[in-house]
């Protein structure tokens, strides 16, 4: 007759708790059994086995070389279908810790603010978010989801659309009122145009004149990682700076900073996506969170696509 399966994981976790116990007691008190059950449970795997597991003496309780083996199997099983039960039990209710890696600014201004109606929402999601402009490698287990503005590389990952964002060029009256306003793009070249820094920025500056679009280099005193940073300088009046619009928040409606060529503004936008590992085996929690910021972001319906590249 063969066993139930579930039997057989009871004697596993039997013979586990005697193992770590060393003695038929105190794992009886651990799994809430008499000694003598727990004596009986392990004649059966002896005896279903045809090995001896366990050296009884009246002083200790050793595993033989056979006891050894089958312990290491059988912490294996369980600890498998410990994390099969998990995932399924995520399925109905998402759970865990999640790892979001987002870039300073946008992840400060638009990501942040929306943590604390989805911890409301999924009381038993952890949100582990870490704000930095270095790319991580999300293929290689180092977030679970990751937030990106720009174009995406070649990539098996998943990407979800969130939104865009437009970018103006701006500068504090203060400062205009010292080194006058711009009327043309080349008129930058006697400003200081403050700059990213990221090494796949260049330096130069997209316009439009007359239906076509054009880069100019533009230079300055200082170039930062972070748009925060860009637009603080700009309100400090220290120079022009062309920054993603959710950076500057209400400076602009408020006259603390003054949009700059608009007529010669090409109208590009930056992308954002949600990036992460899809697949039928992706845990729950990943699933709602991108949904929650798909649902709060994105300015139309959004389907998931597949890139190829990280």
């Amino acid at each position: 007759m063969v066993m139930a399966s579930a039997d057989r994981a009871r004697d596993l976790e039997v013979f586990c708790a005697v193992a770590d116990s060393g003695s038929f007691s105190a794992a009886g008190r651990g799994l809430g059994l008499t000694p003598s059950a727990v004596s009986r449970t392990l004649d059966r795997i002896e005896a279903r086995l045809g090995a001896r597991l366990l050296l009884r003496s009246t002083r200790a309780l050793t595993l033989s070389a056979e006891g050894q083996a089958y312990l290491a199997a059988a912490r294996r099983i369980l600890a498998d279908l410990d994390e099969a039960e998990q995932a399924i039990a995520d399925q109905g209710a998402p759970r865990g810790r999640i790892r979001v890696s987002a870039a300073l600014s946008h992840g400060r201004i638009c990501i942040v603010p929306l943590l604390g109606e989805f911890v409301r929402r999924y009381p038993n999601i952890l949100v582990d978010i870490n704000l930095s402009d270095r790319l991580v490698d999300v293929a290689a287990g180092q977030a679970d989801v990751a937030i990106r503005g720009g174009p995406l590389p070649d990539s098996a990952l998943t990407a979800r659309r969130l939104g865009d964002n437009g970018r103006t060029i701006v500068a504090s009256p203060d400062y205009l009122a010292r080194w006058g306003v711009p009327e043309a793009p080349e008129d930058l070249h006697n400003h200081n145009c403050l700059n990213f820094s990221f090494r796949r920025a260049e330096p130069v500056w997209p316009f439009r004149r007359d239906g076509v679009d054009y880069a100019l280099k533009v230079r300055g005193a200082i170039e930062a990682n972070s748009g925060d940073t860009l637009s603080q300088l700009a309100l400090d009046g220290v120079g022009i700076a062309r920054v993603g619009d959710f950076s500057l928040g209400n400076a602009v409606a408020e006259g603390r900073l003054v949009p700059l060529l608009e007529a010669f503004n090409p109208g590009d936008r930056e992308v954002f996506h949600a990036v992460f590992v899809g697949g039928p085996n992706m845990p729950a929690r990943v699933r709602v969170f991108v949904d929650y910021l798909v649902e709060r972001m994105a300015d139309s319906p959004a389907k998931a696509t597949t890139r190829r590249g990280s």
